[in-house]
């Protein structure tokens, strides 16, 4: 599956723990992040990770295009909801995109730990059929 990571900022160390404690289940998989985000999983990790631009650069666009190509299976996006983002307009681009096209979606540590159990116990066969359709 192609996985995508993002978080904001303050939501980065966040994702650093993320990836480590779920680096198991995650290297099995194709990830893609914004850049900023991209490295720093990276450097803790080790994991194969293809970056993106930065998000407020272009990195949601890019990751929303691959989501509108069916080209993305699952999204992490741990978002900080307390700090005004200058790319909200991106931002909000990109959880729609996941909406019209279907596509799981975390936005918090809580939802994004959920998704790797399911993904461990391969609850997501059904993105496979869905990937044929285009």
């Amino acid at each position: 599956m192609k996985i995508a990571l993002i978080a904001h900022d303050k939501k980065k160390p966040e994702m650093v723990n993320f990836a480590i404690a779920y680096q198991d289940i995650l290297k099995a998989h194709e990830l893609y992040a914004t850049g900023t985000t991209g490295k720093k999983v990276n450097a803790a990790t080790g994991l194969t990770i293809h970056c993106f631009q930065s998000g407020p650069l272009g990195g949601d666009q890019q990751i929303g295009a691959m989501i509108a190509s069916n080209e993305m299976d699952l999204v992490i996006f741990l978002r900080d909801p307390l700090t005004a983002q200058p790319h909200e307009p991106d931002v909000n681009a990109l959880l729609r995109l996941s909406d019209v096209y279907r596509i799981p979606l975390a936005t918090n540590l809580a939802s994004a730990e959920i998704l790797m159990f399911a993904l461990k116990h391969g609850e997501f066969h059904w993105r496979d059929l869905v990937s044929k359709e285009s």
